[in-house]
């Protein structure tokens, strides 16, 4: 396969695999699992792959690239230096693109907006793809923005909210909006978003209507995915739950 000076960036993590994949042009480097891959933009380059592996993909255009460079570390985007990397050891990146692709997989759009500014910060901190000092926020949001925020989330729970939608509403970046929005609420908007819908589940869960129904109520893609969370995050299926609230009746 081959990569001839492709447009934007590629940030590529290999999940599962990838002994089988070669670089030909790299020095004959062979893939593993855990494995990160940088090819910036306009680079070419040589694979060969000879077994099945499991890989993340990150397209990145260059000037998105540039613009989370300078709300990151307040450089100027041109500063910017991309380096080729090929089958590096990076655990924070690699961790913020492994969520990456577990979001895709969710299709939840907030937490994979999440994990990306996780992995942009990552990369610009990183003494191999820049080494530059992230932004110091130590201040949360003003109680009228905070408030704005939330009163959105509130209703619009039953909807995909997006890390740039939440960003636009505060006036601010996404990497600004997700570090303040910690600082002021505790979590991220990704779990305040989840613990909101978990409190609005549990209400609609003493009624009678059908789980399928309240799923898709407070925002979740299917009965199964509200399942699963509801079960992660309170030890306890809806079903269950469902009954145990009726017994207490």
């Amino acid at each position: 396969m081959s990569y001839q000076r492709p447009d934007g960036h590629t940030f590529s993590l290999y999940l599962q695999g990838g002994a089988g994949t070669r670089r030909l042009d790299g020095g004959a480097l062979n893939g593993w699992p855990g494995a990160l891959c940088i090819m910036p933009q306009g680079a070419s380059s040589e694979w060969e792959i000879t077994d099945a592996f499991e890989f993340v993909h990150l397209y990145v255009a260059d000037d998105e690239l540039r613009r989370a460079f300078t709300e990151t570390v307040e450089r100027d985007c041109r500063l910017m230096v991309m380096p080729e990397a090929t089958f590096d050891h990076a655990p924070a990146l690699a961790a913020a693109l492994h969520r990456v692709a577990d979001a895709t997989r969710a299709g939840d759009a907030l937490l994979a907006g999440e994990a990306m500014t996780e992995a942009f910060a990552s990369l610009f901190v990183d003494p191999r793809y820049g080494g530059s000092r992230p932004i110091a926020i130590k201040s949360g949001l003003a109680p009228a923005v905070r408030r704005r925020i939330t009163d959105y989330i509130e209703a619009h729970l039953d909807m995909q909210v997006s890390l740039a939608e939440l960003a636009a509403i505060a006036g601010l970046s996404e990497f600004h909006l997700q570090r303040m929005f910690r600082a002021s609420c505790g979590v991220s908007p990704h779990g305040w978003v989840q613990h909101r819908r978990l409190a609005r589940a549990k209400t609609l869960l003493a009624g009678g209507d059908p789980i399928a129904q309240i799923a898709s109520a407070c925002g979740f893609s299917s009965q199964s995915h509200m399942t699963r969370v509801f079960k992660a995050m309170t030890g306890t299926t809806p079903s269950a739950y469902r009954h145990s609230v009726a017994a207490r009746a």
